[in-house]
């Protein structure tokens, strides 16, 4: 639908203006040229402004009509962010011809902290000027604004009026890094019905992603609700609790169906959003590369997709609080439609770039570089051990999913040895589905390597546990026969007389740099042992064992011989002793 002042309006012109919310423009252009056609002529048509809320992919999330000051904003599809832009620009005609913002144009791009407001003056069926502004510096606790032009239509600096946005940002986090504008965190209220653990643990996440934690509720059940998963009574409760705390989120520690969330914000009167919408929103937050990106908007997709059945609390917000980050939701009509086509058009994308991974891996395996994956829980210290042991600069924080894109780093092993080190995506208890099958081309770099280290943290009251589910996951991504070395990390975080488990573990402190010679030690005898560079003649009768060493195997040349296959490949020892079983019998 479209929102604002409607009235009078030609019902087949609101339609025509709704299938706008279907098009995807141009990612690459502040204001793209079909769009700003589009917006002359139903300004023209109509006589009112008609205000677009356009995403930074170039999807079109609403649109509204009418005046500012008038209408005011669909504010329940958009919520102010705390703590960057909103990812989102305002573009909008004036028919008066005007073509510089108002002043209600200004208390909405501060209050609402859009990534730029764009005023497009529209006058006689043409555009007498187009202007751009953004937030500007700091000036007496009030971010100031800052508008270019207006200028003529075809002379919009695209590229120029894109930087500024990065540019706005910028100042936004600096204002408030240095205390001129105080950040007001989300009060969230935890839910949980499985233990004190695994709400402990969600406090972690809920703090990573930026929320203040106002109180924890364990309701014991031995099987949740069908209807409101904690079941009505308890809902009712929580509806009291959170008008006395100002609760202004509630987070249940399970996934919920969108059934479950809607009856729950209907009873306790706040957004509700469970663990895998937590998830998602850090790993927005988290993304650096182009994959990375494209892996969480498809697990965003993948989530919402079933969860678009209504007008419910959690569907009339876009892009700001937690759950809400990143593709934004729109009317069901035609989000469904949309969602299938964005989630196909990832798939591809990312299918691309696997291919890509595939090429790259390829190519490591020819020059014999062996692959060692580090793998274990969020925030185990993995980031922290690739950086003492190849002097690397990875990011390194004490927060869950520190690290979310996949990296490679050159490590020395001595005696004229190396090896390559991957840094992965840390596990979690409850590992969204989502998440799994959208990283996995990420994960492939554990599956596809030689040794992995589990890495855990050892001063964790819960380590066993998260050790527990690292293999677990493991085992779920086929990765559970790996060759592995078992790492504890944070020794010096616990006693001297600690016991430690397993008793073949490597003891280490990555931080401090204890232990480190002993697991480089155990990196480099393992790696000996695991592929040798053979050369071996394979009977023409015998073309099952040659078929098992490209299988299995990594072969680096081929010579066809009057009595067989001469083949220099590279295995490791239980390899060579199939292959040579097969060719004695």
């Amino acid at each position: 639908m479209i929102y604002g002042y409607t009235e009078g309006v030609r019902e087949s012109i609101l339609q025509e203006l709704e299938r706008m919310v279907e098009t995807e423009f141009e990612r690459d252009a502040y204001l793209p040229d079909r769009l700003l056609q589009i917006l002359i002529h139903y300004t023209t048509v109509t006589e009112r402004g008609i205000m677009v809320y356009l995403a930074r992919d170039g999807e079109v999330l609403d649109i509204a009509m009418g005046n500012m000051t008038a209408e005011g904003l669909p504010e329940l599809h958009l919520r102010r962010n705390i703590d960057r832009l909103s990812g989102i620009r305002l573009i909008r005609t004036r028919p008066d011809g005007g073509a510089r913002p108002t002043e209600a144009d200004e208390q909405a791009l501060q209050l609402l902290r859009f990534d730029s407001l764009c005023v497009i003056g529209v006058e006689e069926e043409r555009a007498t000027g187009i202007s751009a502004s953004y937030l500007g510096e700091l000036e007496y606790g009030k971010m100031s604004i800052h508008t270019l032009g207006p200028v003529k239509p075809g002379r919009i600096p695209q590229s120029l009026w894109l930087h500024e946005i990065d540019l706005a940002d910028e100042r936004l986090a600096s204002a408030i890094a240095e205390g001129g504008i105080t950040v007001k965190k989300e009060k969230v209220l935890l839910v949980g019905i499985e233990s004190e653990d695994s709400l402990a643990e969600l406090a972690e996440l809920a703090d990573t992603a930026g929320a203040a934690v106002m109180g924890k509720v364990l309701q014991k059940r031995l099987k949740p609700d069908p209807a409101t998963f904690i079941g009505a009574g308890k809902a009712e409760e929580l509806q009291l609790e959170c008008r006395a705390q100002e609760i202004d989120l509630v987070i249940m520690d399970d996934e919920l169906s969108a059934a479950q969330q809607r009856n729950l914000e209907e009873i306790i009167g706040v957004r509700v959003v469970d663990r895998t919408a937590l998830i998602l929103d850090i790993f927005a937050r988290r993304a650096v590369t182009r994959e990375g990106k494209l892996q969480v908007a498809l697990a965003q997709e993948k989530y919402r997709l079933p969860r678009l059945v209504g007008k419910g609390t959690a569907l009339s917000r876009l892009g700001a609080g937690i759950g809400t980050r990143g593709p934004g939701e729109t009317r069901l009509e035609t989000d469904r439609r949309r969602v299938r086509r964005r989630i196909d058009d990832m798939t591809r994308e990312l299918e691309g770039l696997r291919r890509q991974r595939e090429m790259h891996r390829a190519r490591r395996e020819k020059t014999e570089q062996v692959i060692v994956a580090l793998v274990g829980y969020t925030n185990a210290g993995k980031s922290t051990l690739l950086n003492a042991l190849s002097g690397a600069d990875v990011l390194v924080e004490d927060k869950l999913f520190a690290t979310l894109d996949p990296v490679i780093r050159r490590v020395d092993l001595g005696d004229n040895r190396q090896c390559l080190l991957v840094d992965t995506v840390g596990f979690i208890r409850k590992l969204p589905h989502e998440l799994v099958e959208a990283f996995h081309s990420t994960l492939e770099e554990a599956l596809s390597a030689d040794l992995l280290v589990v890495v855990s943290d050892i001063s964790s009251p819960y380590y066993r546990e998260q050790r527990d589910t690292v293999h677990q996951v493991l085992r779920e991504l086929g990765a559970g026969d790996k060759p592995c070395i078992e790492a504890l990390n944070k020794c010096d975080l616990v006693p001297a007389d600690a016991f430690f488990e397993p008793a073949d573990a490597v003891i280490l402190s990555a931080s401090t740099g204890l232990g480190l010679d002993r697991l480089r030690a155990a990196i480099a005898d393992r790696v000996s042992k695991l592929r040798r560079q053979i050369e071996i003649e394979i009977p023409y009768q015998k073309g099952a064992a040659l078929s098992l060493l490209h299988e299995k195997g990594q072969v680096v040349s081929e010579e066809y011989t009057a009595t067989g296959t001469k083949v220099t490949a590279l295995v490791d020892a239980t390899l060579e002793s199939r292959v040579r079983k097969l060719l004695e019998n």
